[in-house]
């Protein structure tokens, strides 16, 4: 059984995960690197709290371009970002969002697809996938 400080340090990990996930700025995994690099905790209750904070992150920015879009409207997107995003959601479908970790281009991803009503189990999953296997890269490198 982990004590209250471990539960509250996997916790404050997961809140950086899905702050980091959202459209506003963040830095899980320094934080991440940090607590991998410590060694006081196992390398698996971290990559799942970080995991699935920034995939929920990932999934409500989802939604909000999901709810957004019907309130809304819009012909087209004007940042950037966005166009690019937008471009690659519509040559790869939710299989872009396998590169919703990405710098930058990641949160608009999750954003536009869900704009564009993206299939939405299938954005998901590849929201999930796409956020581990960034944390996935940090346990081979700093791990």
């Amino acid at each position: 059984m982990m004590e209250l400080g471990a539960e509250a340090t996997l916790l404050g990990l997961f809140i950086s995960g899905l702050v980091s996930a959202t459209l506003l700025p963040g830095g899980s995994e320094a934080l991440f690197s940090y607590m991998l690099y410590q060694g006081q905790f196992a390398e698996f209750p971290l990559f799942i709290a970080v995991t699935s904070g920034n995939a929920l992150g990932g999934m409500i920015t989802f939604l909000m371009g999901w709810w957004l879009a019907t309130r809304y409207p819009l012909k087209t997107f004007d940042k950037p970002q966005h166009l690019r995003a937008q471009r690659w959601l519509e040559q790869w479908g939710p299989l872009a969002l396998l590169l919703s970790w990405l710098p930058l281009v990641g949160d608009p991803l999750c954003f536009i697809a869900g704009w564009l009503r993206g299939r939405f189990w299938l954005s998901m999953l590849m929201i999930l996938l796409g956020k581990a296997a960034r944390y996935l890269v940090l346990i081979a490198v700093v791990g």
